[in-house]
């Protein structure tokens, strides 16, 4: 039978109880005292954990930002788009084919003469949505324009410029270029 040296001693009758315990407890009190000492490696260890922490911290407040930014920028794709599609003007059966250019690329669409007129005399306006391309009155191209102006393709505005100066050699000066010409 194995037991430990306090029993042993309390049966050989050299230790009292009270003494037993009181030695008992006293090691207790030892170790908990010891065991609250400042641990340089623990306190590295705690340091370096709260860095991660802070630094995780950042990480997912920028990442809940990017979020948060491309969730805004979703939204408001579809609200131009909703309003694009609630303004738009059809163009079933156009037969007359309207050349414009989109960034490097040329393109063409086909419209009614009437939508044409309302083309070049800024009464419509091309707008780009995905694509395709629809008109628009111009007042709501001017709204798609205040928040995303790349969308806006062709909106012909009358300046009221001063007439051009005559060039007394220009030999096609009594020529005038239409503005319904057509390329």
């Amino acid at each position: 039978m194995a037991s430990s040296l306090q029993e042993q001693l309390l049966k050989a009758g050299l230790v009292s109880q009270q003494k037993a315990k009181q030695n008992k407890t006293e090691k207790r009190k030892d170790a908990k005292s010891r065991g609250q000492a400042p641990d340089p490696a623990a306190e590295e260890r705690r340091k370096r954990a709260e860095q991660a922490q802070a630094e995780k911290a950042e990480r997912d407040r920028a990442l809940n930002r990017e979020r948060q930014e491309a969730a805004q920028r979703a939204a408001q794709g579809n609200e131009l788009r909703q309003l694009i599609h609630a303004h738009r003007v059809t163009r079933d059966r156009g037969e007359v084919a309207f050349n414009f250019a989109d960034g490097k690329a040329l393109k063409r669409i086909y419209l009614t003469p009437e939508q044409h007129r309302g083309l070049t005399e800024g009464r419509l306006a091309v707008v780009r949505q995905d694509h395709f391309y629809e008109l628009v009155p111009p007042d709501i191209a001017e709204r798609i324009r205040a928040r995303a102006p790349e969308l806006v393709v062709v909106h012909n505005q009358r300046a009221a410029a001063p007439a051009p100066a005559k060039d007394a050699e220009d030999p096609y000066a009594g020529y005038e270029v239409p503005d319904d010409l057509m390329w």
